[in-house]
This record gives C-alpha cells, structure tokens and sequence, in this order.
C-alpha cells in the first residue's frame, strides 16, 4: 500500500514540473476558475471479494487551473463527490423468489492536485489532468431489504462502517475543452483509484483490502481571470 507522503510527495513533484519551466516567447500565463457537475460510477476492491454492480452517485464542485506554459499547467479542484458500492446477489445462493438489495453510498470531500496537459488551439483543446488526491469521509447511508436475512457468510461488510475518514489515491483521464467568448466548457472522463482502505485490513480484520474505484464524467464551466 502506499503510505500518504509518497502521495504528497507526487504532488509536489507535478507542481515542481509545472512551475519550474519557463514562459515560451509570446505566451501568457492564465489563470481560470470555474464549476463543473457531472456523474460517477463506483465500486469497491474488496479482498476476500464482494459480488457487485457500479454504484451511480453525483459528482460537483470548483476547479482552479493555472496554466504556467504553453501544453502545460496545473489544476487544483475542491469537489464533492459520491462513491460506494451496490452489491449483485444473481451469482450467490439465495433463496428462491428473493429479490436481495444492498447499497452503501459514502459521501465525500475530496482536494486533487493535478498535473494539466492540453494540446490544440485556440477554440479547440485536447486535454489530459492526472495526479493524486485526497478526500475526507463526511457521511455514508445503506439502503437495502435485508432484514438480516441474506446469505450466510457474505454479509460482513452489511454492517460494518469505515473505520477510516481520510482517504488518499491517484486519478486521471481525458477531456475535450471548447473556448468561446462567454467562457470555456470541459467535457472530461477520470478513473479514480484510492490508495488507502476506509476498513482497517489488519490480520484478525474481516478484510484485507477495502479500496474504493471510480469512474466519472463531468462538465465545467470556466472564465479567465
């Protein structure tokens, strides 16, 4: 597993990157915020493993890009975000005619610190972010129609909650950015995957791995500054 300073310390590495080229002649540096909303789709590596479907939640927050050179910059984004997991009965043995549901929605704050590579023009950018992040657990909430009633041996994780608030990974993916003149609109895919468990993963624990992966896809909104 990797320990949150190696994280901290990609970080810093990007933003050494980012900010230690020089201004090519004829560029200026720009300086952007905006809003975005879009949608995730997450799951849980479980060890030993759990059945299950993607869990879809809601992603939105604020994003602040610096682009310090031309194809490259650096975007800092504070969001909430939605992620869990939504457990898949068809493949276990249950009984005939039930119809068992089971979901964990975890709602969090979350700060990535991403490296931003763009290429295009002026109207048109092909862009790709990618760095680490951190997130805090605010809440979590099960909705299920179990009533203690599902398969034996697979319900351990029905009734445990995290024991673990902070959460640390990487994430990353591509986007397509159009730039008018009332603004500039991001379209953008990301694959978020955490480093750490919200379980504890000790020997005499019920798990040894309980990381979360999500996919998303959202739209932002941007203006210069």
């Amino acid at each position: 597993m990797m320990k949150p300073g190696i994280v901290f310390l990609a970080g810093l590495l990007s933003f050494a990157a980012v900010s230690g080229g020089r201004a090519q002649n004829g560029f200026r540096p720009e300086w952007t915020v905006g809003a975005s909303s879009g949608v995730t789709f997450a799951s849980v590596g479980f060890s030993p493993k759990v059945q299950e479907d993607m869990l879809r939640g809601y992603l939105g927050g604020l994003t602040l890009r610096w682009i310090t050179e031309k194809n490259l910059g650096l975007q800092v984004e504070l969001n909430f975000k939605q992620q869990g997991w939504k457990e898949n009965f068809d493949e276990l043995e249950v009984p005939e005619g039930a119809n068992y549901r089971f979901q964990r929605r975890m709602n969090y704050v979350e700060l990535p610190f991403l490296t931003h590579i763009y290429f295009g023009g002026s109207r048109i950018r092909f862009f790709v972010n990618l760095g680490p992040q951190i997130g805090f657990l605010l809440g979590e909430h099960t909705t299920d129609n179990l009533n203690g009633a599902a398969p034996q041996n697979i319900n351990e994780q029905h009734t445990l909650y995290a024991d673990k608030r902070f959460e640390w990974g990487i994430g990353g993916g591509p986007g397509l950015e159009i730039r008018t003149r009332i603004g500039y609109f991001l379209l953008e895919g990301r694959y978020y995957y955490a480093l750490s468990d919200f379980y504890n993963t000790r020997h005499q624990d019920v798990f040894s791995k309980a990381s979360s992966q999500v996919i998303s896809a959202k739209l932002t909104y941007m203006i210069p500054l």
